[in-house]
């Protein structure tokens, strides 16, 4: 089972997709993850990825997607995966393609959690974060027992900079420029399924589970 994880940033796609990597035993495989590993391990294309990442550039589609099909081809993938943060763009999409049919193998679902901007706005934005001990809070659906501190730790709660509703704005403007465009893309390959975000965390994966069958 080969899926493909869509939506805004802030839409709850990687929890989705961790939660399915859980339930059905397959890698949850984020273009994160592989960068640190490949540079971690000191390999020839995670050497490459270094470069650009070093001088604050973005690593081109062609290596990104090197690494991710060097990574879906390792054993553990065998039964599928859950792709994570990539493809993010067409042409990231149709090499990912091409290297598949390469293999003799394709995508099996693409799936969007769809929530609208208004909503993820108002979810960041009510983000809290402890910047000691790394702890997470949000103003409505998980407070903190005391207004501004950690439970944990008892340190001042901050809103950080990239939860803040310009930022997330802008980077809901990059995502609906650069990633909306994929959703056309595999509605034509017939796989793109759609789930409503906006539910609760644990109802978007009934449906997921349901649409996986």
């Amino acid at each position: 089972m080969k899926i493909i994880m869509l939506g805004a940033p802030g839409a709850g796609k990687g929890t989705q997709a961790k939660q399915i990597a859980g339930k059905y035993s397959i890698p949850h495989i984020s273009t994160g993850d592989i960068f640190r590993a490949n540079i971690k391990n000191g390999t020839e294309l995670g050497k490459k990825a270094k470069e650009y990442m070093d001088q604050g550039l973005l690593v081109p589609d062609e290596l990104t997607c090197d690494l991710v099909v060097d990574r879906i081809g390792q054993d553990d993938c065998k039964n599928g995966f859950v792709l994570d943060g990539f493809p993010r763009t067409i042409p990231q999409a149709e090499a990912l393609t091409d290297a598949l049919n390469k293999l003799g193998e394709k995508m099996d679902y693409a799936i969007d959690v769809d929530v609208p901007d208004e909503n993820i706005v108002k979810r960041m934005s009510g983000r809290r974060a402890c910047l000691d001990c790394g702890a997470t809070y949000h103003v409505v659906s998980i407070p903190p027992k005391k207004e501004g501190i950690c439970d944990a730790c008892g340190s001042k709660l901050v809103l950080r900079d990239d939860d803040k509703p310009e930022t997330v704005q802008k980077r809901l403007d990059v995502y609906h420029e650069q990633t909306q465009p994929l959703i056309d893309y595999y509605k034509e390959a017939g796989i793109l399924k759609s789930v409503d975000g906006t539910q609760p965390m644990e109802d978007v994966f009934a449906e997921i589970v349901k649409i996986l069958g």
